[in-house]
């Protein structure tokens, strides 16, 4: 493969219309990637169906997580790693092999040939290989982006591919509903000639601009120090938020208590394996540079706050809102992914804008003020009612939309326009680890904290309900008392709550009347809303903090011109 030297700035010699490929190739391949991290969020209703499994029976709910969480777990805990190799080999050498990867994991996903647990086994194999590719992906875009483009056309570079792969994500909620109202197959299927072409032509069209420095080591002590105690932190913490034995939550459980601390151990003897070896896996020198801490800082902060944003707007409209406004349960999936749609319409606007902008007049303005943004919408949304007013709530994801654009690109720029030429596959795994990761502590985050609302506040008002409704009070209280994850899942799965918490031989005897009302699309979401709604509104208020706190440390930052 044909190796460029760089520049005085680390900027490719190939000519005027190689930028333009490397953007286009990489955009394809984040969008892909970020698109595929939450398709299955709304579609996963119809591929539990397909394989014949009730995520709802003992046991689903593991599945269920696995399929939610195992892909963002296995590219945030491979992408240092994988910059850092790619430093070593060549950038685009190991985005092309990703993009291979992930399109080998998509073809293994449409044609999973088992059923029940055997079939769920098998998919959650097939999206860790998604996510091994995507972890490719992911760590080397960026990087190839710094290397084709000058500094003062960075920025819009940046935020053209940032709306790939944050817009991904938001676009994956809405294109996973439609096409598993079609078929699930179809959910795998979109990603396979996506991928054949992004493959076949990033072999033939990308070309090694970075700098590779001959008779490089592999550090394989930090290497595997960081990737083993983030892989085990991030399950322990997964694993916390599922029933264990008769607690409602699994932070007593010993697995869970021993793989925090396990996983804590190891990073930190990641930090002190770095400061010490010859050639270490990431330079922590870079963090002297206070563009550099602060951006990546600011990065994790705003990660940790909307990351799970999604999540809890999704549980808002599909147990809340929509059955009050005459939705099905079962129709509820496909909705909320359209009903989110504003919030995707401010980042795609937002966000190639902002990344021109950067280019003008530099980075660190526009992402503190879109971070502002970000804190002024959280706390809208902490504002609302739990049966709002659909106008308001377009307002607000409008502005979260717009604030989300105005800090992506901006502070994606500002962190790699610090990083030398040779470095920037492992900074850009490290910016891309920092994204992950947060998004990754969020969902475990605001679960726990609906779920912790849920355990104190529902039992009372549930109980109350049933037992106004008809409900034998001991049968209500035993109801009433069983791990609110099961109602919470049913709802987020399309799935009507009380048909899986009553049993079927209590509701063949109930009178038609109250079967009705208490299936119907008002009892439970008047029950549970005052529990949930006080739990949202504290994950509200803490992301808003976060998000303050982000943009004051996007302000510190050195002003910076663009060259």
């Amino acid at each position: 493969m044909l190796s460029v030297k760089d520049n005085a700035q680390g900027v490719n010699t190939l000519g005027a219309n190689y930028k333009w490929i490397a953007l286009s190739n990489t955009t394809l391949g984040v969008l892909m990637a970020s698109l595929n991290s939450n398709i299955i969020l709304i579609s996963l209703p119809a591929i539990f169906r397909g394989i014949k499994i009730n995520p709802m029976a003992p046991g689903g709910v593991s599945y269920m997580l696995w399929m939610l969480m195992g892909y963002t777990v296995v590219t945030a805990t491979l992408l240092v790693s994988f910059g850092r190799i790619s430093d070593m080999l060549g950038r685009v050498r190991l985005y092309n092999l990703g993009f291979a990867v992930f399109t080998a994991g998509s073809i293994l996903l449409y044609f999973t040939p088992g059923t029940g647990p055997t079939g769920a086994t098998e998919m959650i194999i097939f999206r860790l290989i998604q996510g091994v590719g995507a972890g490719f992906l992911f760590s080397n875009s960026t990087a190839i982006l710094v290397d084709a483009f000058p500094p003062h056309e960075r920025g819009m570079a940046m935020g053209l591919n940032q709306v790939a792969a944050v817009g991904g994500s938001l676009l994956g909620l809405v294109l996973g509903g439609v096409l598993a109202d079609i078929h699930w197959r179809l959910v795998f299927l979109v990603s396979v000639p996506v991928g054949l072409f992004g493959t076949i032509w990033g072999y033939l069209k990308l070309q090694e601009t970075g700098v590779i420095k001959a008779k490089q080591k592999l550090d394989w002590l930090g290497n595997g120090s960081f990737a083993i105690g983030l892989t085990v932190l991030l399950l322990a913490l997964t694993y916390g938020i599922m029933p264990y034995g008769n607690a409602k939550m699994g932070w007593g459980n010993p697995w869970v208590i021993t793989g925090i601390g396990v996983g804590l151990i190891l990073l930190v003897a990641f930090v002190w394996i770095e400061l010490r070896v010859e050639t270490p896996m990431f330079r922590l020198s870079l963090f002297q540079n206070k563009t550099f801490a602060f951006g990546n800082i600011s990065l994790f902060l705003s990660s940790v706050a909307r990351g799970g944003l999604q999540f809890m707007l999704i549980i808002w409209l599909q147990g809340i809102w929509l059955p009050l406004h005459g939705y099905s349960f079962e129709s509820t999936p496909l909705w909320a992914g359209i009903y989110m749609l504003p919030m995707m319409v401010g980042f795609f606007i937002m966000g190639p804008l902002s990344g021109w902008l950067s280019d003008r007049i530099g980075a660190r303005e526009l992402a503190t003020v879109g971070m502002l943004l970000s804190v002024a919408g959280f706390i809208f949304l902490a504002m609302l009612p739990a049966n709002f007013t659909y106008l308001p709530f377009v307002f607000i994801l409008l502005l979260l939309g717009f604030g989300m654009g105005m800090f992506s690109a901006p502070n994606t720029t500002a962190i790699m326009n610090t990083v030398p030429a040779e470095h920037r596959g492992v900074s850009s795994g490290m910016r891309a680890t920092n994204q992950n990761a947060g998004m990754s502590l969020s969902m475990t985050l605001y679960f726990s904290i609906i779920i912790f609302g849920m355990v104190k506040n529902l039992p009372f008002a549930l109980s109350h309900g049933l037992t106004a409704a008809g409900i034998p009070g001991g049968v209500a209280d035993k109801i009433a008392n069983l791990p609110p994850t099961g109602a919470l899942f049913a709802a987020f799965l399309g799935y009507n709550p009380m048909a899986q918490l009553l049993p079927a031989s209590l509701l063949s005897h109930l009178p038609a009347a109250t079967k009705g009302y208490i299936l119907g699309n008002n009892f439970f979401p008047l029950t549970i809303a005052p529990a949930v709604m006080s739990s949202l509104r504290v994950a509200f208020y803490i992301s808003a903090a976060m998000s303050l706190i982000a943009a004051a440390t996007s302000f510190v930052q050195e002003k910076r011109r663009p060259e």
